[in-house]
């Protein structure tokens, strides 16, 4: 996932063949990148699809108040199946915790978000979890 030639703090997300939204972040998340990200999710949850968030952390930075509330504001009326974070710091699990509760709170929602060591142990974990809502969607014969 990740991309050696990106310099400085820019997010990098594209959407997986396995239909995650992948996202890799190097540095400080800046308020401009938590709108572009919050941004993608909404345009995935507007398409009927579930909203599956594959995070790379291992380079994740500080996440500022702005851009906390800018996630916030911009993540209100997305619908999340599930978020997978692999690679996070200490500091980062604590964060991104309190901001994906704020939003749990916000939208009345509540969905699984898991950590992990590895990128296989996530993306594993996030498959079993797309299948398991993709299986509840189909209709009983």
């Amino acid at each position: 996932m990740s991309d050696p030639s990106r310099a400085g703090a820019s997010p990098w997300f594209r959407e997986d063949p396995d239909g995650f939204l992948c996202t890799d972040l190097e540095g400080d998340l800046l308020e401009d990148a938590a709108r572009a990200i919050a941004a993608a999710c909404q345009r995935m949850n507007d398409s009927g699809r579930e909203v599956l968030v594959f995070c790379d952390a291992r380079r994740t930075g500080t996440v500022p108040s702005s851009s906390r509330k800018a996630l916030a504001d911009g993540l209100r009326h997305v619908r999340f199946g599930a978020v997978a974070i692999f690679g996070a710091s200490f500091s980062v699990r604590v964060v991104s915790t309190l901001a994906m509760k704020s939003v749990q709170i916000l939208t009345r929602q509540s969905y699984p978000v898991e950590f992990f060591d590895t990128e296989a142990e996530a993306r594993a974990w996030l498959l079993a979890q797309r299948d398991a809502i993709r299986a509840q969607r189909r209709p009983v014969a």
